[in-house]
């Protein structure tokens, strides 16, 4: 009855959210570089910070330094899909709520201090990567139901994170989807909701390698880490600026230049990250073994992909010169 509950309020709650972005004219509008062509909403993944608050309404504050570290990202992102933020608040902001999630985590070991700061410009990445991935209908949420489902699955023999707080994300994801994985989109999970549910799944994944010591578990992250990876290395390659927007992706050149529904790409992603955790927790190999070979397997198909298809991007852009 209790989640029934947090869904009912969810769903009014993204609903009302929905109303002030129209009357405030929170929208996101295409551009060049979108894989949309019509204004729709921004910002409705503020949902998944809504619903790790009712987490903390209703089964008590377990994890306040994480809840405070997420607020704070939240509100910063939130407020960078509203009016852009220069690039410095943003990542100060970033910085200080990872620290929050560390000092959870109880690793601030200032002994092995160089090892933290390395961890946390990782973590810093791996939620602006996530971010970066937003970019088609559904893959946010459908990539984020892929992270989670395994972590709910592993959860019951290692009890490494409160299971009410993995229900209640996977309450937000599925109220989250019904409004944004489909071929028209009602909003846009905007950067609160894709940084957001970064740092959710992060600390989820985090307590998981801290329970067990096998950091294998990043495989987690395989896919949407491909992806962000190789296209940085991409674009490093053909010189350009990093800070510019783009549609390189794989999912993009997808979406647009192979013009497949976004539904579908999304889940693509969402089975081939499902099927890779999965392999990892099923199959009777070495884990870090099997890192390695998907590892190797997922560069390789991204370069033949690329290979293959990224002419059809240039072709784009000299038409849009």
């Amino acid at each position: 009855m209790t989640y029934f509950l947090i869904f009912v309020l969810l769903v009014l709650l993204e609903l009302a959210y929905f109303r002030i972005a129209d009357r405030f004219n929170i929208i996101d509008k295409p551009n060049l570089r979108s894989s949309h062509s019509s204004i729709v909403l921004r910002g409705g993944g503020i949902i998944f910070l809504l619903g790790v608050w009712l987490y903390a309404a209703f089964f008590g504050l377990q994890y306040p330094w994480f809840i405070f570290g997420l607020t704070l990202i939240g509100l910063v992102s939130f407020t960078d899909d509203i009016h852009s933020l220069p690039d410095s608040v943003r990542l100060v902001a970033q910085f200080a709520a990872m620290f929050l999630m560390f000092y959870q985590f109880g690793i601030l070991n200032w002994h092995d201090w160089w090892i933290v700061l390395i961890a946390m410009i990782v973590c810093v990445g791996i939620i602006n990567a996530y971010n970066f991935m937003d970019g088609i209908n559904g893959i946010t949420g459908g990539y984020s139901i892929a992270v989670l489902l395994p972590l709910i699955y592993l959860n019951a023999d290692y009890d490494f994170i409160s299971r009410s707080y993995l229900y209640v994300v996977g309450l937000s994801l599925l109220v989250f989807c019904f409004f944004n994985f489909r071929k028209k989109a009602k909003s846009f999970a905007g950067d609160v909701g894709s940084i957001s549910m970064a740092f959710i799944l992060l600390f989820a994944l985090g307590l998981l390698i801290l329970k067990t010591q096998d950091f294998s578990y990043i495989i987690f992250l395989a896919v949407y880490g491909a992806d962000a990876i190789l296209t940085i290395c991409h674009r490093i390659q053909l010189h350009e600026n990093l800070g510019e927007a783009h549609r390189k992706h794989a999912y993009q050149l997808m979406a647009n230049e192979l013009r497949m529904p976004h539904v579908a790409v999304s889940l693509i992603y969402m089975s081939l990250q499902l099927a890779i955790s999965f392999g990892l927790i099923l199959l009777p190999i070495n884990h870090y073994v099997y890192l390695g070979a998907i590892i190797v397997m997922l560069a390789v198909a991204y370069v033949l992909f690329m290979k293959r298809n990224y002419h059809l991007h240039e072709e784009y852009l000299k038409s849009k010169a």
